[in-house]
């Protein structure tokens, strides 16, 4: 990060300040994957735009660096006024993004009088703004523009520090996963591994804790199991099939002619597009981190799973709400909960139609981004 920071000049004083920039920070992966669909949007309506992107973290910068979305990917220089006047005036960007909740005092002075936007924001009342102490910074965000939040709360909450050009545009990541849905990739080996009477299970982005959890309660099951684990190591490979000794792993599926009913996929990059093979989908991250994405399975339809940590994740709240997702405690909740699913058809079929319709009904940010984009 440290390296990438000192390169990033460097690689701006490239850029022609005539050129046309629409300038895209995320802090990491998350936050990329929820400015996504915006970036792609702004490239086919705004062609004669060029497209920068910035990352704070090297979990977002490292896998995003060479994406044919952006004309430049850098790191974003620490936050000090000379580094901000600086990455500025190289860029001289037209239009700024900060995704979900960027907030870059000195970067921020810098973009004054600049068409500077907060995308898919989300606002907690515990935060710096709406605290005594945090009133000098919040005084900074009149230079935006324009608030595009995810939420009535986050509305709220920037009205009593005397901001009312927001928009409740939702979350940017519902038009993402949609996208990927309708344009989902086949796996013909994993097709193949699917085909039979056997429901489906997929557990995605799981840890240690969930996969024990999951071999306790499917032990028995007439169900086959994707497992695709978060950490892909060797090492952790290792532990899943200590797990479940007789599984295949997906780089040998298509030499592999052993029966088996337990597939781990040892690879990134594909998960996203698993989900429409399965039956149920585990959420893994509940027992530790937090949980990971649920709206790739919801919106495929999936019924979902997930550990204990998911309060702080609002369409997880939501999903369970609607009856379309379950919070366990054990492998013996897990075992109930899968059973159920599995056997009654009206409790199943009631989850996925739950599950499919909160992702179509929360698409469209995208779409108000970019009319208030053209029409100022």
């Amino acid at each position: 990060m440290l390296k990438g920071e000192r390169e990033c000049f460097a690689k701006l004083s490239n850029i022609n300040p005539n050129e046309n920039i629409a300038w895209f920070h995320c802090a990491s992966l998350g936050e990329f994957e929820q400015g996504r669909p915006l970036i792609e949007e702004v490239k086919k309506q705004f062609q004669n735009y060029k497209i920068l992107l910035s990352f704070y973290s090297p979990s977002g910068y490292e896998q995003i660096k060479n994406t044919p979305l952006a004309d430049w990917v850098v790191y974003l220089p620490n936050d000090t006024k000379r580094n901000a006047k600086k990455f500025v005036d190289l860029v001289n960007p037209d239009l700024v993004f900060f995704v979900k909740y960027e907030f870059w005092y000195n970067y921020i002075s810098a973009l004054k009088r600049r068409r500077l936007f907060q995308v898919s924001l989300i606002l907690r009342n515990n935060q710096y703004f709406f605290t005594w102490y945090g009133k000098w910074f919040s005084k900074q965000l009149k230079h935006f523009e324009h608030f595009f939040v995810q939420n009535k709360e986050t509305e709220s909450l920037l009205n009593t520090i005397g901001y009312s050009n927001v928009t409740i545009s939702g979350d940017t990541r519902f038009d993402r996963v949609m996208t990927i849905a309708n344009n989902a990739k086949r796996f013909p080996d994993i097709e193949e591994f699917c085909n039979g009477e056997e429901k489906i299970i997929l557990a995605g982005s799981s840890w240690l804790p969930d996969e024990k959890i999951i071999a306790q309660a499917t032990k028995g099951m007439n169900i086959k199991l994707i497992i695709a684990p978060h950490v892909i190591a060797q090492s952790h490979i290792n532990e899943i099939q200590e797990l479940f000794p007789n599984s295949i792993l997906y780089s040998e599926l298509s030499q592999n002619t052993k029966q088996s009913n337990v597939l781990i996929i040892n690879c990134i990059g594909i998960l996203s597009n698993l989900y429409q093979y399965c039956d149920i989908a585990y959420i893994g991250g509940g027992f530790g981190v937090g949980i990971h994405n649920t709206l790739e399975a919801a919106t495929f339809g999936k019924p979902i799973c997930f550990g204990t940590n998911y309060h702080k994740f609002q369409e997880a709240v939501d999903l369970i709400n609607l009856k379309a997702a379950y919070s366990i405690c054990d492998a013996n909740e897990l075992k109930n909960i899968l059973s159920t699913l599995l056997i009654d058809n009206e409790i199943y079929n009631r989850a996925c139609n739950s599950a499919k319709k909160y992702v179509e009904d929360k698409t469209g940010a995208c779409e108000k981004i970019i009319s208030h984009l053209k029409s100022n």
